[in-house]
């Protein structure tokens, strides 16, 4: 199987492109700019082609998606988080967010799909408890994921009839990057939150990326992988 992964150099991306490697498909890992955690990746994954493009320019997506005739699998994974109050973020914050989660899942799905119609294959698009449920201070953020978990839906539904699957995995508070600014009393404010008392990893959001790129039945769906919360 060929497999697309954007985000791929850390957290969740990086745990995807893990597990797809070490079954044996061949995976394309996308990233924006950081070249320290690209050469990281590359160490750990010499099987995985990472390659860098902006998923929010469509021209970059487009050239990435013509290096290949066929893909089986996309995992839309890259993203970016804001924390700020509504008053004080500025539209070129909110365009920023937007254009990344919710623009380059859009892209990347686009050309995804015309290398899938007549053969089938899968989408899996990652959004978070906060397109579910809405974050305080994360406005642009839990909107941008919003539009992914409704997107995920409509896409699904279209692209049914040709045997293309289109999922989305919301995951909760995963022990990633992204949430490492948070203090120690945060961390721990968090985690009583949580029903199962603590931060996910990111290997366990992917073996749920993983379950739904394969599961030839389910289509549509949000899979929750939150600890309860």
């Amino acid at each position: 199987m060929r497999a697309l992964v954007t985000g791929g150099t850390r957290g969740i991306g990086l745990a995807v492109c893990r597990l797809l490697s070490e079954r044996g498909d061949s995976v394309i890992a996308l990233y924006s700019s950081d070249e320290a955690a690209a050469a990281r990746a590359r160490a750990e994954l010499p099987a995985v082609e990472f390659l860098r493009a902006d998923v929010s320019d469509e021209g970059a997506v487009r050239e990435v998606f013509s290096r290949f005739s066929s893909l089986d699998y996309l995992v839309n994974n890259a993203g970016v988080a804001l924390y700020r109050q509504v008053q004080d973020t500025t539209f070129s914050e909110w365009e920023k967010v937007m254009n990344v989660n919710a623009g380059g899942t859009f892209l990347c799905s686009k050309y995804a799909v015309k290398k899938m119609l007549g053969r089938g294959g899968a989408i899996v698009n990652i959004s978070s408890v906060w397109g579910v449920e809405g974050g305080s201070c994360e406005s642009a953020y839990s909107a941008s994921k919003g539009a992914v978990i409704a997107f995920t839906k409509a896409l699904a539904r279209e692209l049914a009839p040709s045997d293309i699957t289109v999922n989305c995995v919301a995951p909760g508070v995963i022990d990633t990057e992204m949430n490492a600014h948070l203090s120690a009393e945060e961390r721990k404010a968090l985690s009583e939150e949580i029903p199962l008392g603590r931060f996910g990893t990111a290997e366990e959001v992917a073996r749920a990326v993983l379950f739904l790129l394969e599961n030839r039945y389910i289509t549509g769906q949000v899979l929750g992988v939150d600890g309860g919360f």
